[in-house]
């Protein structure tokens, strides 16, 4: 028998080689588009993320000073922390974090007088010290929104015709002082929102009114939180044309790396 040697036909000859980068190349691009359609869709919880950097870091031993393990909203944290213990004023402000940064609960009865703008006394050093933090170069790339809520028992007074014009008139009283102490008014909010914020439930199902409840949705909010990067360019070119202005512009600007007076009780 005599071997014949078979010669594959042209539309029998072998695939080529490389046809799976095509599949592959597809099957990468549509991941790619995936995942950018959830970024597009997802909230960054900034607290967090800094929580989770940090401990990389720790686990990584990147950083051996603790101190600079810390965030920023974690350092500023503890700076008004220590601000509100140091004054023992830990019975009037709650101090948090939520997905933007740090979140400061000041109790309106500690802060101001019943049904007014007018702040009290005793809790100006408390505002005084949380604007000298806040002065702090590590935090000029901050953004300060402060919210004023009421409970819903109704105001009319020549000056305060509602809740909401004493909601906003407290929050802009602790905007003022702020400004007073040297903190920029161009990165600060003043908010009323009034009653239609509580807490909790304002009057019971009978419709009776419940004070514990009404004294804690009585209240002056201060969301402390990281400028966004068209934030930070806007914010910095403001002070460098101001700089420029006055005549003590010093080069081009860049955003940084990083006795007790008892308040009274409600």
């Amino acid at each position: 028998m005599v071997a014949r040697r078979l010669i594959p036909a042209p539309d029998e000859e072998e695939d080529n080689p490389d046809a799976w980068l095509v599949t592959y190349s597809d099957a990468v691009t549509l991941l790619m588009a995936f995942f950018i359609m959830l970024v597009s869709f997802s909230k960054i919880d900034i607290p967090i993320y800094e929580q989770v950097k940090a401990g990389i870091l720790d686990q990584l031993g990147k950083h051996g000073d603790k101190a600079k393990e810390q965030s920023p909203i974690a350092l500023l944290k503890v700076d008004l922390q220590d601000v509100v213990f140091a004054l023992q004023a830990d019975q009037a402000v709650a101090i948090g974090t939520d997905s933007r940064g740090v979140v400061m609960e000041l109790d309106s009865s500690a802060f101001f007088r019943p049904g007014s703008t007018d702040i009290r006394e005793a809790a100006i050093p408390i505002l005084f010290n949380m604007a000298k933090t806040l002065m702090a170069p590590r935090y000029e790339p901050f953004v300060v929104e402060i919210e004023g809520h009421t409970d819903d028992d109704p105001i009319s007074t020549a000056r305060f015709p509602s809740n909401w014009e004493l909601s906003a008139g407290r929050a802009s009283a602790v905007v003022r002082l702020f400004m007073t102490q040297g903190l920029a008014g161009d990165k600060m909010k003043a908010v009323g929102y009034g009653e239609t914020r509580p807490k909790l439930p304002n009057r019971n199902a009978d419709g009776a009114p419940i004070p514990e409840n009404q004294a804690i949705n009585r209240r002056v909010v201060v969301r402390i939180a990281p400028m966004s990067l068209e934030e930070r360019d806007a914010y910095f070119e403001r002070r460098s044309r101001e700089e420029i202005a006055a005549g003590t512009f010093a080069g081009e600007r860049t955003p940084p790396p990083e006795a007790p007076i008892p308040l009274p009780t409600r």
